[in-house]
């Protein structure tokens, strides 16, 4: 029988999540703070600039930020890896799921062990590679970079929610003259919305923000994705802390909106799996 919380304990879990919460927002309401000020205000960045907004931050970061196109190189990179990444991770997911032999577990164990390894650890490797197949300052160099890194994490989910799906819906789709290809983009594709979007939120963000690995890959400024574009305009602008402040928070904007999209998904994704 379960023993009811008293009202102190849910006081004191209260007071710890609106204290979590409070923290990860701190760095949000600063550069929200920051950004909407002009570089000869020198306020406490805690105060927020009632009624006289210096919008002029945000044109600079556009302007000499060139943080649009970096949005436009990021959008392009992020969206092809998420769709591979989906895909790749839902097929390799399937017999994995589906087949318990020692193989199929000995190689799920290594996917595994892949999530594990750092992305910077075979980044001089990785490099030498790239620089081989004239895969520097290209789209589809880092295109394939980021699905490879990516990769492992997906077919886990898919795996894991895989194996609490029924079986018989399979069977009874066989048993009706589906062969296998039908079987799985007619029946089982379609109930993977929850854990597809747990992996698009999950692989977004990642290949979104990454920055150890885009520095390197895109070296050109015509080409490089968001977050170097903002380190570099930060390096150049430091002394403007409020156009910073602005190319971030364009930055952010778009994956924010796919989050608040998909993240009624996002808690059933995750925990898929884990009742079976």
């Amino acid at each position: 029988m379960n023993r009811r919380l008293s009202w102190g304990a849910k006081l004191a879990i209260g007071a710890g999540l609106l204290l979590a919460v409070l923290l990860q927002l701190l760095p949000f309401y600063i550069t929200v703070t920051t950004s909407l000020k002009a570089k000869s205000d020198l306020s406490s960045q805690w105060a927020f600039p009632f009624g006289d907004w210096y919008l002029q931050n945000f044109a600079t970061a556009v302007d000499q930020g060139h943080i649009l196109r970096a949005i436009g190189n990021s959008a392009l990179v992020t969206v092809v890896s998420t769709v591979l990444v989906c895909v790749i991770g839902a097929l390799a997911a399937y017999p994995l799921a589906r087949r318990a032999t020692v193989g199929n577990r000995l190689v799920l164990a290594g996917i595994v062990g892949l999530i594990m390894v750092p992305p910077l650890s075979i980044l001089v490797p990785l490099y030498s590679m790239l620089v081989q197949m004239k895969g520097v300052n290209t789209y589809w160099g880092t295109i394939l970079v980021m699905t490879a890194m990516q990769l492992p994490l997906a077919i886990f989910l898919y795996t894991a929610f895989m194996r609490g799906l029924p079986i018989s819906i399979e069977e009874a789709a066989s048993v009706d003259g589906a062969n296998a290809v039908q079987v799985l983009f007619r029946i089982v594709f379609p109930m993977l919305k929850p854990v597809t979007a747990t992996v698009v939120i999950l692989t977004g963000v990642a290949v979104w923000n990454e920055y150890a690995l885009s520095v390197f890959l895109m070296r050109s400024p015509e080409m490089r994705t968001i977050a170097p574009a903002i380190g570099s305009f930060f390096a150049t602008s430091s002394s403007d802390l409020g156009a910073a402040a602005a190319a971030s928070l364009i930055s952010v904007l778009p994956v924010l909106v796919v989050y608040l999209v998909l993240q009624r998904y996002f808690i059933k994704g995750m925990v898929a799996g884990s009742e079976k």
